[in-house]
């Protein structure tokens, strides 16, 4: 099946093919003719699996085909998404899929100066990406008016939920229009989520793609049982085995995060580090520079890793194991994407291996692992 058979409209094929994509997901496959039909969608699906196109691609073409005489520059889609880096990556797909329309689409999100992005919504916008936070601010300072939405999607419902966020988006719905087509992902339907999505969604088709244990298949696991104070030199061993690799280091926390990347620098590795606590324009040079390899390792903290998307990253290293065996694979699932194969090392201390346990659990294998000793 190429996009063509889903009955695209040929303003968005032209810009689908002067990308180069040709051949859709599994998830835009299945999703995408759901959302043309103006019906709500609930997607149960992983990152990396190709969903935006699939509710972006149904709202260009809804909002295209309006009369364009008779549209004002009123707010008529809205994406909510956790992370200001996710917002990112979601308003360029918006630029690649729309580009031979004439939709404006605009990306507001905390961490940086409102003035750009009120100006933008000053001139008028079609689509609006937001991260909940930056969205409430600026309905509250009147700036923004959810009054014409036609088109609602909740990305990454369950990492909303990880993150806190499922209270602002309770305080934003009673503020969306009752008549709307409400489009749903999410990774994984704990009990909060799968509520929520009964409460939003209106006879909604649930459409599923790589189940949670099955991202892993195109991903080859080692681990390494390791003391915490041998890891790093582990961790500088094994990157200079690999030295035209591009890597994502897992940390659990901002502080290790740190920690490692100055590690690796003292040791002429190009590193740099990006969590929360980092400025939004120090994370995004950071992101720029891994993502054209001026920079060959990124250390993240998970919610930092959320908007790092690389279509062929051959690498993940866990530095630490998360607490939540979920949390593994959507961390390895960083590689191995869009049919690539992909290496996914992960570093067991004493204290985790309660973790390892969970972890081949979810993903029903065993990994192959060595034993590092002094």
């Amino acid at each position: 099946m190429t996009f063509k058979d889903l009955n695209i409209s040929e303003p968005i094929l032209k810009a689908l093919l002067n990308k180069k994509y040709e051949i859709p997901t599994p998830i835009q496959e299945k999703a995408i003719p759901v959302a043309l039909s103006g019906q709500d969608l609930l997607g149960i699906a992983q990152t990396g699996t190709g969903k935006t196109a699939a509710f972006a691609i149904p709202i260009i073409q809804h909002l295209s085909q309006l009369p364009f005489n008779d549209r004002k520059r009123e707010i008529k889609a809205l994406i909510i998404t956790p992370t200001r880096e996710l917002a990112i990556q979601i308003d360029e797909s918006f630029a690649d899929y729309a580009g031979f329309t004439q939709l404006r689409h605009t990306v507001i999100f905390g961490g940086v100066s409102q003035k750009a992005q009120v100006d933008a919504l000053r001139r008028g916008t079609d689509i609006l990406i937001a991260t909940p936070g930056r969205l409430l601010d600026l309905i509250n300072q009147r700036y923004i008016s959810l009054n014409h939405i036609s088109h609602f999607v909740l990305d990454e419902a369950d990492r909303m939920l990880d993150m806190g966020f499922i209270h602002d988006i309770k305080r934003l719905l009673p503020m969306l229009p009752a008549k709307k087509q409400t489009l749903f992902f999410s990774a994984t339907m704990p009990s909060a989520i799968d509520s929520l999505a009964r409460s939003i969604l209106h006879k909604p088709v649930k459409v599923e793609v790589t189940p949670v244990a099955s991202v892993v298949d195109t991903i080859e696991q080692h681990l390494y049982f390791v003391e915490k104070q041998q890891k790093s030199d582990l961790l500088i061993s094994l990157l200079k085995e690999d030295l035209d690799k591009s890597v994502l280091v897992f940390s659990r926390t901002k502080h290790g995060a740190d920690k490692i990347a100055r590690t690796l620098t003292r040791k002429g590795i190009d590193c740099e580090a990006i969590h929360g606590n980092k400025t939004q324009g120090a994370r995004q040079r950071a992101l720029t520079n891994f993502k054209s390899g001026a920079t060959r390792v990124i250390v993240a903290t998970d919610i930092a890793a959320r908007g790092i998307d690389i279509a062929d990253l051959k690498m993940v290293i866990n530095y630490d194991l998360p607490d939540v065996a979920e949390t593994y694979v959507h961390r390895i699932g960083r590689t191995g994407r869009a049919g690539n194969t992909g290496t996914a090392l992960s570093f067991c201390s004493q204290d985790e291996r309660l973790m390892v346990r969970d972890i081949q659990r979810l993903t029903g294998r065993t990994l192959k692992s060595t034993m590092i000793r002094n």
